[in-house]
């Protein structure tokens, strides 16, 4: 793999977003930092490219990933929101590293053949200026084989992961460490599903 596939956003964020948007559209996969720790990025309706990611991470094909979004209005696209109250909190949470299982809309149900998906708008520009260039939904999952634990530092990313993807993202200062937090939203109470940097209790106080 050529040094060109290794990519500093910091030294050129523009030509860092086209990239990866071309990537992205071409049914590629890439690795790129998040609010919180790196991930595996490619389109989540792309079967090629999910089967591929799940591949590298040495996962079961039926483990759903994370998908980041830009905004709330990108979010209501694909996820059916029945609770008013839920609405409120999550305007009030995002962006913000919490995930949330919610449930899908009858169209993307349809095409993903499944119910439910965990959700993220991230607090963090080239995410966020990504999604919106892409306006697809971004998968985002560990760096890591299944069972270990995620890799975060860019150095050891490049030497376990640079033959298994098209691209890896990189930022000279060093990324959180800490996974998102996650909660299940698919009832009215919320459940806590994986407690990360933002605690679980902190949220519930801004639940109307």
């Amino acid at each position: 793999m050529g040094h060109d596939k290794f990519i500093n956003i910091e030294e050129n964020l523009e030509a860092s977003l086209m990239l990866a948007a071309e990537l992205f559209h071409s049914g590629k996969i890439f690795i790129y930092p998040t609010d919180t720790i790196y991930g595996v990025g490619g389109n989540p309706f792309d079967e090629r490219a999910v089967s591929r990611i799940a591949g590298i991470k040495s996962r079961d094909e039926t483990k759903k990933f994370i998908w980041l979004l830009p905004d709330f209005e990108n979010v209501m696209n694909y996820a059916e929101i029945i609770f008013e109250s839920h609405i409120d909190f999550l305007s009030k949470i995002w962006p913000a590293p919490v995930t949330v299982i919610l449930k899908l809309n009858k169209r993307t149900r349809e095409i993903t053949k499944q119910n439910t998906v965990a959700i993220r708008i991230p607090s963090n520009d080239f995410c966020i200026k990504l999604l919106r260039e892409i306006s697809r939904p971004l998968i985002s999952t560990s760096v890591n084989k299944s069972g270990k634990n995620p890799l975060n530092n860019i150095e050891m990313i490049i030497n376990d992961f640079s033959n298994d993807v098209d691209a890896i993202f990189f930022n000279s200062t060093n990324s959180e460490n800490v996974s998102s937090t996650i909660i299940d939203m698919t009832t009215e109470e919320p459940k806590l599903v994986r407690e990360g940097s933002i605690k679980f209790v902190e949220l519930l106080n801004k639940l109307s």
